[in-house]
């Protein structure tokens, strides 16, 4: 199968910068784009300071570095996309917000051919494939935060979805990126989603009536069921307003309370208490290990 060497990503926060970041130290071209100059300028830095953090752990050379830095490209402009064989949505977890960046990338991207591809967590692949004039050449391809240390790609085909467009995704995610990829459903929070926001959600509701505190909640998780990292500590590391996104979208499908948000969270996110991003979650990150 012929290999992707010219990538786009569209969107350079946590996500789409740690996806550029994983295919450029993988010998693949990354045209990276951002809504604004000032967004591209946070990208590119957010992108550099991985890189060097990776050096600086021994994960990388100096000289990997430096070469996966000669293959990152920026823009604000997504016509620039015009070239690329295969383009990845990043962007915020909102179904107008995606829906807009993949139609407008159907038009930009010149190839007939070329993938477009969705890094959502949680809206249905139809919906957006629908959007465009090549509704089987779009496909899901939900990575997970942090992108260069998580090794899982879920591949999310939509009833439009090709058996060539599915192939080449799963080339690109396998034999490209080094991941490992599981085949999903198209349904609203797919396999990791769907058994992990309930779990997330169902903590939130544990600190919100009282019966233990959030890093009595996070060490019994911890302790007695070996997971590496809490519930609430995910959630900060996540993101609120990201939970809080999926979680409205697995609702709106399915109706069932165990995905409805907790008071607790709507609460917080409209604080502007989002977890890491935003400083303070359910943690307090200006003096860690301190609950909010």
């Amino acid at each position: 199968m012929e290999a992707i060497s010219r990538l786009g990503v569209v969107g350079c926060g946590l996500m789409g910068s740690g996806i550029a970041e994983v295919a450029a130290l993988r010998g693949i071209e990354v045209l990276v784009a951002e809504a604004t100059p000032d967004a591209v300028r946070a990208g590119r830095r957010r992108l550099t300071a991985s890189l060097d953090r990776a050096v600086e752990r021994g994960k990388i050379t100096g000289a990997e570095r430096d070469a996966a830095r000669s293959r990152l490209a920026f823009t604000h402009d997504l016509g620039d996309m015009a070239d690329r064989q295969f383009v990845i949505e990043a962007v915020a977890e909102n179904p107008a917000v995606k829906t807009d960046v993949i139609r407008t990338l159907d038009k930009a991207v010149a190839d007939p051919e070329a993938i477009l591809a969705t890094n959502t967590s949680s809206i249905p692949i139809v919906d957006l494939a629908v959007a465009t004039r090549r509704p089987d050449r779009v496909v899901g391809l939900h990575f997970f935060n942090p992108v260069p240390v998580q090794r899982l790609v879920e591949l999310i085909p939509a009833l439009t979805t090709s058996t060539e467009t599915l192939d080449r995704a799963r080339h690109l995610a396998t034999a490209q990126l080094g991941k490992e990829a599981i085949l999903a459903s198209d349904q609203s929070g797919f396999v990791v989603n769907a058994l992990l926001i309930p779990y997330l959600l169902a903590a939130v509701r544990m600190l919100e009536s009282g019966v233990a505190a959030a890093d009595d909640i996070d060490r019994g998780m911890e302790l007695g069921c070996a997971h590496p990292m809490g519930p609430l500590r995910l959630l900060d590391l996540i993101g609120l307003d990201t939970a809080q996104a999926v979680a409205r979208s697995m609702y709106e499908e399915f109706k069932e309370p165990l995905y409805a948000a907790p008071a607790l969270l709507r609460r917080m996110v409209a604080a502007g208490r989002l977890g890491r991003k935003s400083g303070r979650g359910f943690y307090d990150y200006a003096a860690p290990g301190v609950t909010a």
